[in-house]
């Protein structure tokens, strides 16, 4: 089918609809919803038609109705109404819509997007109605709700004779750009959040890093572009600082950009880090929360963070700091009775932890476990005494977490019973 229309919008229009069924609703609702003003005639009205306007007359449709009306709309149904009106076209100025009819309309009715006052069209020259209303609803997710106000600041400039394209597109980039801190959780595709899956299945452009496992990777359609930045101990791919760059720059070309973060992103994801950059830069983000390994790995390994008799109460941890530094400020929390510590990032630190605990005295008969790869299919749990962290740790592999506390008993315990 060629197309040989030209979307037009007409000024200071005079639409007259002849009907008042379901069909002749349809257009009023469509008139009426784009502030269009318009007259009806029909012998027989739709009780919700007479909400779409005033101006309505009760009576059977005669030609002499249609006076100075420029536009007319057939929603009758009716064939001796439409060849009426065929005819009449011949020696009048007027534009003709017999509805549902394609072959005898001088114009087609588009399916618009709201009026705020930037508005999108959307026909199929009448071929299918539904397929256009589909694909005005998908650009109609494309505007941002406060575009008014940006279009009476462009008109402004206009009326002033400033007119910057390049300024303007670069301006509607960054205003359409988002970005998404998605917490991916332990590594377990099943333990997504449905919105963490959702917004994955919608971006354009995608960053991870090594504790994104290879089944959450996979989620990822083939058309998002891929952009590793892994970050390991004694190797950096990228710095945070090149990260951050990074996701500004794919933001600022107005994409759809996700930070796959592991666990939850506020958990020692340094996704407060990249929150604070990407709003400095005036980028809309949103923080979607995961499950976090410093509650969820123990749970994977049958060690109730908390428990009655065990613990009641944690504490979570990381003993790695900015600069590839140690932190060892908690460890007196080792000695604090009926109490959990979960640390985070310190596998590679073990013998430093251990040092310390010594120093400040705590029992080394304290239980302890490493859980590595919590959820995946090569978890790993290994249960020692305080005294056996740095062997324990030499036997681990990451990602890992270490839990210091009763609730290692537990391992065992359940594990035997499940």
């Amino acid at each position: 089918m060629k197309n040989k229309t030209l979307p037009i919008l007409l000024k200071n229009q005079k639409i007259l609809l002849i009907g008042g069924g379901n069909v002749a609703l349809q257009k009023a609702q469509v008139l009426s919803h784009n502030e269009i003003d318009f007259a009806i005639v029909a012998q027989e009205l739709n009780e919700e038609i007479l909400k779409t306007t005033k101006n309505i007359k009760k009576k059977s449709f005669k030609l002499k109705d249609i006076k100075d009306f420029h536009v007319v709309i057939d929603a009758t149904g009716n064939e001796k109404v439409a060849k009426k009106l065929v005819k009449y076209k011949k020696t009048h100025d007027i534009l003709l819509n017999v509805v549902d009819v394609p072959a005898l309309c001088d114009f087609y009715f588009m399916a618009l997007t709201k009026n705020r006052p930037l508005q999108i069209a959307v026909s199929s020259n009448g071929a299918s109605p539904t397929a256009a209303k589909f694909f005005r609803d998908e650009c109609e997710k494309l505007i941002p709700m406060d575009i008014s106000a940006y279009l009476k600041e462009k008109q402004k400039q206009r009326d002033k004779g400033i007119i910057e394209t390049q300024t303007t597109k670069e301006e509607l980039q960054k205003r359409n750009a988002k970005v998404f801190l998605v917490g991916c959780g332990l590594g377990d595709v099943e333990l997504l959040t449905i919105k963490a899956y959702k917004t994955i299945q919608e971006m354009d452009v995608v960053l991870y890093d090594n504790l994104i496992s290879d089944e959450i990777m996979q989620t990822v359609p083939n058309k998002t572009k891929k952009i590793y930045v892994g970050k390991q101990k004694d190797y950096h791919s990228k710095s945070q600082e090149e990260i951050n760059a990074l996701i500004i720059k794919y933001a600022k070309k107005g994409l759809k950009v996700a930070r796959l973060k592991s666990g939850d992103p506020f958990v020692f994801g340094r996704g407060a880090e990249e929150l604070h950059e990407l709003l400095l830069e005036g980028i809309k983000t949103e923080v979607i929360a995961g499950i976090s390994s410093s509650i969820s790995g123990p749970t994977m390994a049958n060690m109730p963070i908390t428990a009655r008799g065990y613990s009641s109460g944690f504490s979570v941890v990381s003993a790695h700091l900015k600069g590839n530094s140690v932190n060892l400020d908690w460890v007196d929390l080792l000695g604090k009775k009926n109490h959990t510590v979960v640390v985070l990032m310190g596998i590679s630190r073990a013998n430093e932890i251990l040092e310390e605990s010594k120093r400040v005295g705590i029992d080394q008969e304290k239980p302890c476990a490493i859980i590595s790869n919590a959820s995946r299919k090569n978890q790993k749990v290994l249960s020692a005494k305080l005294k056996d962290l740095a062997q324990m740790a030499a036997d681990s592999v990451r990602p890992a977490i270490i839990v210091f506390g009763d609730v290692v008993k537990l391992n065992k315990i359940l594990g035997d019973l499940s």
